[in-house]
């Protein structure tokens, strides 16, 4: 078990659901139910599933919870795209929150593959 909250991966992306309250409000609210909701789902799934992954008993199945985290990285960032597309918010802030969705991306797959490693090992020293 990892303790999840002194992961810099938790950390980070609990950062960037700030990050997407903070723009979201600024959305339509013809938006409020639809790219709105979804984009601060998406946020909050990245740190959620860290954490809920870092509690289980095998790397292997925390690994797991990291690809779904991996995954909300990647709607997140379309949802992004999609919401500089329709002029919701800047061409600069899009910018911003995408380099830190890169930087969440490199962190988790860094990570994965660190677990990985330590298991393989594990296996080849029993």
């Amino acid at each position: 078990m990892h303790n999840y909250k002194e992961l810099q991966i938790w950390q980070h992306s609990g950062k960037l659901v700030k990050k997407i309250y903070q723009i979201t409000k600024i959305f339509p609210d013809t938006e409020r139910f639809s790219l709105v909701t979804q984009m601060q789902r998406c946020a909050v799934s990245i740190p959620s599933n860290i954490a809920k992954g870092s509690g289980k008993s095998s790397d292997k199945v925390f690994i797991r919870f990291l690809e779904i985290a991996i995954s909300s990285v990647f709607e997140l960032e379309t949802q992004l795209i999609l919401a500089n597309d329709l002029e919701f918010i800047s061409e600069n802030e899009t910018k911003i929150i995408s380099q830190k969705l890169e930087e969440i991306q490199i962190m988790i797959f860094g990570f994965e593959k660190k677990l990985k490693n330590q298991n393989l090992s594990i296996n080849h020293e029993s």
